[in-house]
């Protein structure tokens, strides 16, 4: 760095005497992260890309409730709740004080303008089923909204913590929502660098605790070597999902570096498209599931992720170890092809959506199949292909996604679902789950899910995804694990 000339000392050693000792070493309040992927827009009622909720979610725009680190449920909006002894009522008291970032106020009514719009015949929300339950939202007064449910709904305070259950305003709803967001939370949008970055300030009239930074950079390069120079460099200060893990270990015997290794709910899967031939038929899913050996799929990872069996997160009450049903052997896997009709294999294409994790997995993934005479035809893709071709219009056989929506186990009951996985037995117990609130019946009927879908083989399930966190060593506040898709910045701060 050079040596720093007499005459520039003397000047930082004035203004040092001059503004005292908090100024000269006044803590730095400026933040960047790095991100993957660039979402398709701003609006976490509007879409079903993680990428949304982890630049906006918690930082712009607020539920009625949330989740903390620990995956434990926390009031926002809502200060308090009750809940009938029925299970079909819902109270919540708002907190007042809340205002949009454009200035409007927040009350009962934006509670009920925005379930309403989520819930409405041409509702865009990705997650609409998740307000199916409720026929009817009350507000006796602007602090208090009361949801009236058709029957219990033991999920219903969990999934109102999802960005899809966000609170918008009738003022700024809308396609401007997408590109320009308004919501009541700690960070404002500032303005968004197409191909580049997302820009927030800081709310000084959040109704809570003003956060620490005064702004933050949400930056996106999916490049790992890209992300791993932008950290050695000092261009970003954090990467809360950090895309090349083959330099963990450097970044670790780095002291300018802090390294935590966490969870997600991020249930890393082969999907098939249960829709279409040959993988309508369950021996050749059974086939595929033979086919791979996750522990390679994992060391493909640099050894990081913990095996699955079924989708559910090795860190969530219920889980059911199912590893074990489907033990990697190819000499089964051809046996069942054969069975099926496909003694010497199919041509399919697997199609990769951008992250690492599909990529890097696609092309171990692939050598596996062609060992059992499966020609998989890697096929990448840009996300918002991704979400068009696949995600939508199911035209697909095969692909590699991690679903990191937390609990999410109810979307296998989804009707045109991009699995095209249809079993009334396993809708019928979703259902029986919904309205039961002991947790112990919940637990017992998770485990029961998560055993259905294991033997139907809707799915090679391979691996919980884990969180890589890079970040300087003098950032304290980031998440080591993660509980749902979002990158909380509200407690972030620099200790110098």
């Amino acid at each position: 760095m050079g040596t720093i000339k007499p005459w520039l000392a003397a000047a930082l050693l004035g203004t040092a005497v001059a503004f005292g000792p908090a100024a000269a070493f006044a803590a730095k309040d400026t933040f960047s992260i790095g991100a993957v992927l660039e979402p398709p827009h701003l609006d976490p009622t509007a879409g079903a890309a993680a990428a949304i909720d982890e630049v906006v979610f918690i930082n712009v725009f607020e539920g009625l409730v949330r989740l903390d680190e620990g995956g434990h449920i926390q009031p926002l909006l809502a200060e308090s709740w009750t809940i009938s002894d029925d299970g079909l009522t819902y109270t919540f008291k708002l907190r007042q004080g809340v205002k949009f970032h454009d200035g409007t106020s927040f009350d009962s009514a934006d509670v009920k303008f925005s379930f309403e719009r989520a819930m409405a015949p041409n509702s865009v929300n990705a997650q609409k089923s998740l307000f199916a339950p409720i026929t009817a939202i009350e507000t006796p007064d602007a602090s208090t909204v009361v949801l009236k449910l058709s029957k219990p709904a033991g999920q219903m305070l969990f999934n109102l913590t999802w960005g899809d259950a966000a609170i918008v305003a009738p003022e700024s709803a809308g396609e401007a929502e997408k590109t320009r967001p308004v919501g009541t939370g700690p960070f404002k949008f500032k303005q968004w660098v197409k191909g580049d970055r997302v820009e927030l300030v800081r709310n000084d009239d959040y109704w809570g605790d003003k956060v620490a930074l005064k702004e933050a950079t949400i930056k996106f390069i999916a490049d790992p070597a890209a992300a791993l120079q932008a950290i050695l460099a000092g261009d970003l200060d954090a990467f809360s999902n950090f895309p090349a893990p083959e330099n963990l270990p450097q970044l670790e015997a780095d002291p300018r570096f802090k390294v935590a290794i966490g969870t997600t709910e991020g249930e890393t899967i082969l999907a098939m498209n249960n829709g279409v031939k040959p993988f309508n038929d369950i021996r050749v899913r059974r086939a595929v599931s033979h086919a791979i050996d996750r522990q390679a799929v994992i060391d493909g990872q640099f050894g990081y992720g913990t095996p699955i069996g079924s989708h559910f997160s090795p860190s969530a009450p219920g889980y059911v170890d199912l590893t074990d049903r489907y033990p990697y052997d190819p000499a089964k896997a051809k046996a069942l092809l054969t069975e099926a009709g496909y003694p010497d294999g199919f041509k399919t294409a697997l199609m990769l959506p951008p992250p690492g994790y599909a990529r890097r997995g696609g092309e171990i993934i692939a050598a596996m199949l062609a060992e059992v005479g499966i020609k998989a035809e890697i096929v990448p893709l840009e996300w918002a292909q991704w979400l068009d071709q696949v995600f939508k219009n199911k035209a697909y056989g095969m692909t590699i996604v991690s679903h990191t929506e937390p609990m999410d186990i109810g979307i296998y009951a989804r009707d045109n679902y991009y699995f095209n996985y249809k079993n009334p037995a396993f809708n019928e117990l979703m259902a029986k789950l919904d309205t039961t609130t002991d947790q112990d019946e919940r637990i017992k009927l998770y485990g029961d899910a998560q055993r259905m879908l294991a033997e139907d083989a809707v799915n090679a399930f391979l691996f919980e995804l884990p969180q890589y966190g890079v970040w300087n060593a003098k950032v304290e506040g980031l998440w080591t694990n993660r509980p749902f898709q979002v990158n909380d910045l509200t407690k972030v701060h620099w200790t110098e």
